[in-house]
């Protein structure tokens, strides 16, 4: 197994040729992984790694349903954070499936599920997101590409309910990410993961201004950020959307990865058209 690598790069001699990457300057250990990001990069619908899949049935470990493993095959740079999401109220894995591979190219082990049952309310669901992260870093079949340290949650609706309660219950997480998250409790004021919660400005399932925005508002994490869609829908998290998929790759670089390359996207908070409202706390 690869060991961490740090990153301590200065630029000598002639200066850059215009088009290059920025040189990166780091005395702190990171786990970047991939090469240098760009705008181009890290909205592609693929991103720098191939990947694979392997199934997850029923019974393959305690506490929680059938799910969908994607990860690099690439073994050459050591080992990967892990991601797991889970969908909401009688929704399927179908409706997040595209997470899986869209993240996991960029250098992610992640797994995808269904619910116990589809009616299971967010404290369930945040139960089965932690046992199936367990299963994925102690027992499956990619248990050895993954650096069980490094570890995040994603969840959609009631899932993000589920994500909110996970992230309270273990703090040791490296990120979370609510996706207009449902729940009739508040645990803001319990976590101290860096969470990055998204909302959508059409949602009348998971309103912005009764769920999303309250729950950012009472979390005590020092690093959090909040993201409301514009002419977006509670089902807009459903479907590939890269305003999405941007901002979440860069939060898990950021936190799982401690990759600071991916500061540029988020600080400071961009004025991105396809939101009406995004907060940070800067610098990350």
């Amino acid at each position: 197994m690869a060991t961490l690598a740090i990153v301590a790069s200065i630029a000598i001699g002639a200066p850059a040729q215009a088009g290059a990457a920025p040189t990166q300057v780091s005395a702190a250990a990171s786990y970047e992984r991939g090469p240098y990001p760009t705008e181009a990069s890290i909205t592609a619908v693929t991103g720098p790694f191939a990947t694979a899949t392997v199934n997850v049935p029923s019974g393959s470990g305690p506490g929680f349903n059938n799910g969908t493993i994607y990860y690099p095959t690439d073994t050459s740079q050591g080992t990967f954070g892990s991601v797991v999401v889970m969908p909401g109220f009688f929704a399927s894995q179908s409706q997040i499936a595209w997470y899986g591979p869209r993240l996991a190219s960029q250098g992610f082990v992640v797994l995808t599920l269904d619910s116990n049952a589809p009616w299971d309310p967010p404290g369930d669901r945040g139960s089965q997101l932690l046992a199936a992260l367990d299963y994925l870093t102690t027992q499956s079949a990619v248990k050895n590409r993954i650096d069980p340290t490094r570890s995040a949650l994603i969840g959609w609706s009631m899932g993000g309910g589920g994500t909110l309660e996970s992230a309270a219950n273990r703090p040791a997480l490296k990120a979370a990410i609510p996706l207009a998250p449902w729940n009739v409790k508040n645990v803001g004021a319990q976590i101290k993961v860096p969470t990055m919660i998204f909302g959508a400005d059409g949602d009348t399932v998971a309103p912005v201004s009764s769920m999303s925005l309250p729950y950012y508002n009472a979390i005590v994490a020092p690093n959090k950020a909040f993201i409301n869609l514009k002419g977006a829908d509670h089902f807009t998290f459903a479907k590939p959307t890269t305003t999405i998929a941007k901002y979440s790759i860069a939060w898990l670089k950021r936190f799982v990865d401690s990759d600071t390359r991916y500061n540029q996207f988020l600080c400071p908070a961009p004025n991105d058209p396809t939101t009406v409202d995004f907060k940070i706390t800067c610098p990350v």
